[in-house]
C-alpha cells in the first residue's frame, strides 16, 4: 500500500516525531510506501510531494516544525478542490492519507472521509483544544516556554515596579494561559472562556502593588472584556474564516496604566511558543500517536483519529473529534482564581 502523509495548520513541536514513527513502523512491519505531501492540503491539491522513507526521517525526532511544511489551505474553498485531490491520489497511486493537524485540518479530513477518501487523523495543536483526546502534542512544549518566560519576567517586574502582561496563544481556549499562569505564579489569568472585568483586573493589580510586589497578568490572545470593546482585531481572515487576533495584551496594559497610574508593559510570546525543540513528553506522545496511526491504516479504520485517554491510545471518529472545541472547565479556572490579586 502507498500512503500519503501531510501536516496542516500552524507548525507544532512534535510533528516530526509523528512522521518518523509512521515511517519507522510502516516500512519494516507492514511493507508500506509513503509519499510526503508538502504544505498541508496544498500538497494533494497541487500534487506537490517529497520522498518519505527511512533515510528521510533520520535525525528528525528532536527537530521542531515539520519537514513536510504546512499551510492553512482549505480544499473546500477551492473550486473543484475535492475532485483535484482525488485525481492527485489516483495519479500517484496513493490509497490512503494520514492527516496530522488541528481542528481545521482534521475537519477537512472528516469531510473527505464522508466523500469516500480513506483517511486517518492525528491530533495536533498547542492550544490543547481538540475534543476526543486528553492532550495533544505541542501543548507541553508551549506551556514550558510560557512558564519560563513568566519566571524570567517576575524579576524584571520587581526591579522596575511594573505590571507586566504576558500574552500567550489561545484563540478560543485558555489552556496555555491557565497552565503556564498557575505554574509561573501569575497574579491574574485571563482566558477566552470567561470574559473579564477590567475594573476587577485593576483591583487585583493594585492589591499586588500594596503588598510591595509587582503583578504578572497572563492573558490568552482570545480573551475579551465583558463589554467586548478592548479586543484588537485586524479584520483579516484565513481560508477557514478565522479572524487574525492580536493586541489584547497591549490594550490591557494601556487600561492598567490609565486606571491605576502604575507603569505596565506587555510581552507577546507569539510564535516562539510553538517553535524549536519539542519537550520529552511531546516527543513521547507524538511518537505513540504515529505508531498507532499506522496501525489504524493497517486495520482500515478510516475516518478515525488516534487519541490519548488516560495512558492509552484509542481511536475516535474524526467527526466526534472536530464537532466542538475542548474548553477550560470553570472549576479549573476557579482553582487558579484563588491566587488572583
Amino acid at each position: 500500500m502507498r500512503i500519503g502523509v501531510l501536516t496542516g495548520g500552524g507548525d507544532c513541536p512534535g510533528l516530526n516525531a509523528v512522521i518518523r514513527a509512521i515511517v519507522r513502523k510502516g516500512v519494516p512491519e507492514y511493507n508500506y510506501q509513503f509519499v510526503g505531501f508538502r504544505d498541508g492540503w496544498r500538497g494533494p491539491l497541487e500534487g506537490v510531494t517529497m520522498p518519505l522513507d527511512i533515510p528521510a526521517v533520520r535525525g528528525i525526532l528532536p527537530r521542531g516544525g515539520t519537514i513536510l511544511g504546512s499551510s492553512r489551505t482549505n480544499p473546500f474553498k477551492v473550486d473543484g478542490g475535492v475532485d483535484q485531490i482525488r485525481r492527485t491520489l489516483m495519479n500517484l497511486g496513493v490509497e490512503a492519507l494520514i492527516a496530522i493537524g488541528g481542528e481545521d485540518t482534521l475537519g477537512v479530513a472528516a469531510k473527505l472521509h464522508e466523500k469516500g477518501v480513506q483517511v486517518v487523523g492525528v491530533p495536533k495543536t498547542i492550544d490543547n483544544d481538540l475534543s476526543g483526546t486528553d492532550y495533544t502534542f505541542g501543548f507541553d512544549t508551549a506551556v514550558g516556554i510560557a512558564t519560563e518566560a513568566i519566571d524570567r519576567l517576575h524579576t524584571t517586574a520587581e526591579s522596575h515596579h511594573r505590571a507586566l502582561i504576558v500574552e500567550v496563544m489561545g484563540r478560543h481556549a485558555g489552556w496555555i494561559a491557565l497552565h503556564s499562569g498557575m505554574a509561573g505564579g501569575a497574579n491574574v489569568i485571563l482566558i477566552p472562556e470567561v470574559p473579564f472585568d477590567i475594573d476587577q483586573v485593576c483591583d487585583w493589580v493594585n492589591s499586588r502593588f500594596r503588598t510591595n510586589y509587582s503583578p504578572i497578568v497572563v492573558v490568552a490572545e482570545g480573551a475579551t472584556p465583558k463589554d467586548g470593546t478592548m479586543g484588537v482585531l485586524t479584520g483579516e481572515k484565513d481560508a477557514f474564516g478565522h479572524v487574525r487576533l492580536g493586541g489584547i495584551g497591549e490594550s490591557i496594559a494601556r487600561e492598567i496604566e490609565e486606571r491605576t497610574g502604575k507603569e505596565a508593559r506587555t510581552t507577546v510570546l507569539g510564535h516562539v511558543q510553538r517553535g524549536g525543540t519539542p519537550s520529552s513528553r511531546d516527543r513521547w506522545l507524538a511518537t505513540r500517536f504515529g505508531l498507532h496511526a499506522i496501525d489504524a491504516v493497517h486495520d482500515a479504520a478510516w475516518g478515525s483519529m488516534v487519541a490519548l485517554r488516560g495512558a492509552d491510545i484509542i481511536r475516535v471518529p474524526l467527526a466526534e473529534a472536530t464537532e466542538k472545541l475542548k474548553t477550560v472547565d470553570p472549576a479549573l479556572y476557579a482553582e487558579a482564581a484563588q491566587f488572583f490579586g
